[in-house]
């Protein structure tokens, strides 16, 4: 089975580029230059350097030994939280911003959720020196205000997006119409593997170092690169396909995926999209979508601001088609309680994202020999007005 990209810009039945035409000629000018540019001497030289030397990699894979000895495995943590802007997202920022400069794009604009994507823009262009729109639901705004202003002093215009829910989706929606009536000057970094192609497999291709880095990390602490189980959260799936990438082909390492149900799967309030979506367009791909019979996008809910997006990107929803990845799905509840958990067991506060691949190990059927990855892409901090609210600890 072939989990990889096709020349279509296609995993399976899923991807594509269904896009304005007034976008065709940027979408087609990064489809025509990215590999040659990504894959180039020069490149690779920028972005390993930055990727050392600005944004903190490698980072550590720890063993969690208060947390294996609850729930019976070896438990390594991947510590995606200590990168520089305290998340994953600045990995695909800094290849992206690059392979912008080489187009001979002066303008970045990005959409943000939980605000650690738009951090992690606005900190790139404050690095090249590049002007950066980032948009942002209002309602995330209110429960992601730390990031708001992280990114206003780093020198980004934070706008707004009021229509739907004043989430994710609606913050994608006013990027997408920025790109529309700027084509020719801007570059829209997507801060995860959805959107036309070639974003979902550029995006991968800038996560994947993820798991080049956990196969080198386990070899040397256990002497075997591949572990039992890759386990990371999944909204658009950007974490969670670095997590994969290198291991796709390797069928012998179960590789899970873990949703938000919010209040549960069975509510109207849920952000569980392989349990809850069909096949649909959104933003520029074919993927699987929460919609209405009359294929009207569903509002998605969790208390995660990064995880409430009402579908997933392309390569997952092949992933899941095929039975490759094992999808689960967190409630709140579950997700906080394992927040707080981790925080007490192992000194380590994660984002509420990570917290629902945390709160799924109680859904695996370990054993004492299994070797366990968790991909924590990001850190609490953002998130600590929420679990001040939450208050259960």
């Amino acid at each position: 089975m072939k989990y990889t990209v096709d020349q279509n810009g296609y995993y399976g039945k899923f991807g594509g580029a269904f896009i304005p035409e007034m976008l065709y000629p940027n979408v087609e000018e990064l489809r025509s230059n990215y590999l040659s540019i990504i894959e180039s001497q020069n490149f690779k030289n920028e972005f390993d350097s930055l990727l050392q030397n600005y944004v903190g990699r490698p980072t550590p894979l720890f063993f969690a030994s208060r947390l294996s000895e609850k729930y019976k495995a070896k438990i390594y943590l991947k510590r995606e939280d200590l990168c520089h802007t305290g998340a994953h997202k600045i990995n695909n920022t800094i290849g992206q911003i690059l392979l912008a400069k080489r187009l001979g794009k002066q303008k970045i604009i990005a959409e943000t959720g939980a605000g650690q994507h738009g951090v992690a823009t606005a900190t790139v262009c404050a690095l090249m020196g590049m002007e950066c729109i980032v948009y942002m639901g209002k309602l995330d705004m209110e429960r992601q205000r730390p990031n708001v202003e992280r990114m206003r002093i780093l020198g980004a215009r934070v706008e707004a997006a009021t229509s739907g829910n004043m989430t994710l989706k609606d913050a994608t929606n006013e990027a997408m119409r920025h790109w529309i009536n700027h084509p020719t000057d801007t570059h829209y970094i997507i801060g995860s593997v959805v959107g036309p192609h070639p974003y979902p497999d550029m995006v991968a291709r800038f996560q994947s170092v993820i798991s080049a880095e956990i196969k080198k990390q386990l070899q040397r602490e256990t002497g075997n690169p591949y572990p039992d189980y890759v386990v990371a959260c999944v909204g658009g799936g950007s974490n969670a396909a670095g997590a994969y990438y290198h291991f796709l082909h390797d069928e012998h390492v179960q590789l899970i995926g873990v949703e938000a149900a919010g209040k549960g799967v069975d509510t109207p309030e849920s952000a569980a999209t392989t349990a809850l979506g069909r096949i649909g367009i959104l933003h520029g791909s074919k993927s699987l979508l929460m919609q209405t019979d009359d294929g009207q996008v569903i509002e998605p809910y969790s208390i995660s601001a990064g995880l409430d997006y009402p579908g997933i990107g392309p390569l997952h929803a092949h992933l899941f088609d095929t039975g490759r990845v094992q999808f689960l799905n967190v409630t709140d509840e579950q997700a906080m309680n394992a927040g707080i958990e981790l925080s007490r067991m192992e000194g380590i506060i994660p984002a509420i994202e990570s917290a629902h691949a945390v709160a799924a190990l109680s859904q695996l059927d370990l054993s004492d020999e299994d070797i366990v990855v968790v991909n924590l892409s990001g850190r609490g901090d953002k998130d600590l007005e929420t679990y001040i609210k939450w208050g259960r600890y």
